[in-house]
């Protein structure tokens, strides 16, 4: 029983983040949706930003989980870069809560939902980075910073999923992969 409710409680938290973003998210609303004692919230966390950690845990294993879905032992380098980057990025463009989140930050600047997309994005690196340490390890890239090339590569693919439809008609995956292609593996000059 004890961990249906808590169970209850954290969907609800995720429902009233996603909806009234980190800062309009106050323990009543959570209650009220959860339908249990304001108490009961506090049997299981301490407080509003233990709780959000919570959420914010979970959404970060989910977006691994996509990544590491996104992963097929026999595709290439690129086809599987490509998969991981379209796949968590599009995760992160289609939940409810890191929508939330990135209107709070341009809305209001809020400390907390400043520091969560932080936290998703520097996720997103160290999955990068880690998988180009791989790469380098078995001699199937060249010698680079992996940190700085998963940066790079991040970058870029938020610069073609996200930036670029603010003023243009969206990209095709296929045409963002063949972007990808061209600026990070093949280059522009000719020679």
């Amino acid at each position: 029983m004890s961990l249906d409710r808590k169970k209850k409680i954290i969907e609800a938290a995720t429902n009233s983040f996603s909806m009234f973003g980190y800062k309009a998210t106050t323990m009543d609303q959570v209650s009220k949706i959860a339908n249990v004692g304001k108490g009961t919230i506090y049997t299981y966390f301490t407080n509003k930003e233990e709780l959000f950690d919570e959420i914010l845990q979970r959404l970060l294993d989910e977006m691994k989980q996509v990544a590491d879905k996104a992963i097929d032992s026999n595709a290439s380098l690129f086809a599987n870069l490509h998969s991981v980057l379209y796949g968590v990025l599009a995760f992160r463009k289609e939940h409810q809560l890191t929508i939330k989140l990135s209107q709070e930050v341009m809305e209001l600047g809020t400390h907390e939902a400043v520091q969560a997309l932080k936290k998703v994005e520097e996720t997103i690196l160290s999955y990068i980075r880690h998988y180009i340490e791989v790469l380098l390890q078995k001699g199937k890239i060249k010698e680079c910073d992996p940190e700085l090339t998963a940066f790079v590569m991040l970058k870029l693919y938020i610069a073609l999923v996200f930036d670029w439809e603010r003023n243009h008609e969206a990209l095709s995956e296929e045409k963002i992969a063949e972007m990808f292609k061209l600026y990070l593996l093949k280059g522009l000059a000719l020679d």
